[in-house]
């Protein structure tokens, strides 16, 4: 019977991979979907916060730009929160309350933004005046300049406009190739409200440059807060760190102090739970019913198919005893390979039911035989039709001889077969025990007229029980005695090989054809078809060995050599 290795797919595997496959399906879509949902409304939701956080921060910035203290931003604070719906409180960095929105609602603790106007390492906001506010007679002048060159600008076909600035001040946007055009330079001057900052800007600046240890004999800055050092060379980043740092220091009395924003929603948790909307739960449980009802119509797909072989096995093991009818095997999972079990145990158990009916007519045929010759014998004595002479008692004995060896081999074999065969192991030695066995044997060899040898090569001693290895050497020397011609020889060898102990019994018999080779050790089979013996010797031989651990084979050229070779372990 050819062994099967497990199957590349087992019905395990395939049940296993199927509900990852569901599960990881289900999971996956519902929890797409409800992503998707609730990404799309956090977007929407989020989108307005951002608008809304964006507009109170830009408002708030602007405040603190132009006011020097948050005293008069209560107003400012109820309006916001009235137009966007959002809670606002302002806060002192030390967690100090300026202003709330919804005052007595639980605190909040994310803080959404700093409110800091002069904020080091950002630019400084252009709405910070300061003491750069131009007067009212500088700014009506700076103007004046100001549409001037745009008129005149536009007078020679190129577009112009004018743009005033937070402190007053009015440049004009003229491209790239206006510049080269209608200047004023009164318009570029600092007024005299600016060179007096510009002038306390420059002490500032040149205070700062000397604790760095650099000392600058001239520093010129423009109302641009551009700057010049004349000849001398000083790195560029010194200085402007330096007129950054000034200009901070110039415009702090004129902005409102650092604060801490907090944006949230009124009489709400300060950490929400989001809540799908009702559109969004009945889309979720729709998508999860319907990959339900797939689940469901895949696994009773999958149950049908399973079902099916596992229906006709079982009608076939409810078969009614005889010929058993065989399963198609169509898969190779379990399924498959226990159809195919069930299919191997079919035949052997039909081949079982023939060798049985073939034993029961064998064993019939053996015991008839002599039982009828010994009947007929005796029935002819008591008729007086012979006489019971010392040659009709051997005859007797002859046939009784065979009746008796014929029992005891078949006891042999019913023992081996139900499990009840015992060995008695000792060491033996294989050199007394060959010459035993010649002994026993010389006789009928003699009648025979057929030489027989017995030898072994070395000291070969083994671990087994003598009386049933002196049973097996002996059938397999009677077989080759029966089976050898007048002037024929027998040969008995033993030896150790690779770890093995070897017996080999050859004869220059008949031999056995190919096509007989493999019934040999088969109960009841003859290679003549004669009466000799019981047909039971060699299947005895092969039951010994087998209880030994070891093997019997035999190889066979007809009419020259046979070779029945027998290994026991060592």
């Amino acid at each position: 019977m050819r062994r099967k290795g497990p199957p590349r797919w087992s019905l395990l595997t395939r049940l296993l991979a199927m509900s990852a496959l569901i599960s990881v399906g289900s999971t996956g879509a519902t929890a797409w979907l409800a992503v998707q949902s609730t990404t799309r409304a956090m977007r929407v939701e989020q989108g307005q916060i951002l608008a809304h956080d964006t507009a109170v921060y830009d408002a708030l910035g602007g405040y603190a730009v132009t006011h020097s203290d948050w005293s008069g931003v209560r107003e400012t604070v109820r309006e916001l929160a009235r137009r966007t719906g959002r809670r606002i409180v302002l806060t002192t960095r030390e967690r100090e309350m300026i202003v709330d929105s919804s005052p007595g609602s639980p605190p909040l603790t994310q803080i959404s933004a700093v409110i800091d106007p002069l904020q080091k390492g950002k630019p400084i906001d252009p709405r910070i005046v300061g003491p750069y506010r131009l007067t009212g007679w500088e700014r009506k002048m700076v103007r004046k300049l100001a549409d001037w060159r745009v008129k005149c600008l536009r007078g020679m076909g190129m577009t112009a406009s004018r743009t005033d600035l937070a402190s007053g001040r009015a440049s004009v946007d003229a491209g790239v190739y206006g510049d080269f055009y209608c200047l004023a330079p009164e318009m570029e001057r600092p007024t005299p409200t600016e060179v007096s900052a510009l002038k306390t800007l420059t002490g500032l600046v040149k205070t700062c440059m000397r604790r760095k240890g650099v000392k600058l004999p001239y520093l010129g800055i423009e109302s641009d807060f551009s700057w010049t050092t004349g000849k001398r060379k000083v790195g560029y980043s010194k200085i402007q760190a330096c007129v950054d740092e000034g200009r901070r220091d110039q415009l702090l009395p004129y902005v409102t102090p650092p604060a801490l924003l907090f944006v949230g929603i009124p009489g709400a948790d300060p950490n929400p739970a989001f809540d799908l909307s009702p559109a969004n739960i009945a889309r979720i449980v729709g998508v999860s019913l319907l990959v339900l009802l797939v689940t469901l119509s895949v696994t009773a797909l999958f149950a049908v198919r399973l079902v099916r072989p596992l229906r006709a096995l079982t009608r076939a093991a409810q078969h009614p005893t005889g010929r058993q009818p065989r399963v198609s095997v169509r898969s190779r999972d379990e399924v498959g390979h226990l159809a195919m079990a069930l299919n191997e145990l079919s035949e052997r158990r039909e081949r079982a039911e023939e060798q049985r009916k073939a034993m029961v007519s064998d064993v019939a045929h053996e015991l008839r035989n002599p039982l009828t010759c010994i009947r007929g014998l005796l029935e002819s004595a008591g008729d007086g039709l012979v006489e019971l002479d010392d040659e009709l008692v051997a005859s007797l004995l002859e046939e009784a001889g065979l009746l008796q060896r014929a029992i005891e081999d078949l006891q042999v074999l019913a023992a081996a077969d139900a499990g009840r065969f015992r060995l008695e192991r000792e060491r033996v030695d294989l050199v007394a025990l060959l010459a035993q066995v010649a002994a026993a044997h010389r006789g009928p060899a003699r009648v025979a007229g057929v030489t027989l040898s017995a030898r072994a090569h070395g000291e070969v001693t083994l671990i087994a029980d003598p009386v049933r290895l002196r049973q097996a050497v002996g059938n397999l020397v009677s077989n080759a005695l029966q089976h050898s011609p007048p002037g024929g020889r027998v040969a008995v060898e033993a030896r150790r090989e690779r770890g093995q102990v070897v017996i080999e019994v050859s004869d220059t018999g008949t031999g056995i054809g190919p096509a007989d080779l493999d019934k040999v050790f088969q109960r009841f089979w003859r290679a003549d078809g004669s009466r000799t013996g019981s047909g039971l010797g060699l299947a005895i031989v092969r039951q010994l060995a087998e209880a030994h651990g070891g093997t019997v084979e035999v190889a066979s050229a007809p009419g020259e050599l046979t070779v029945f070779v027998m290994r026991l372990p060592g």
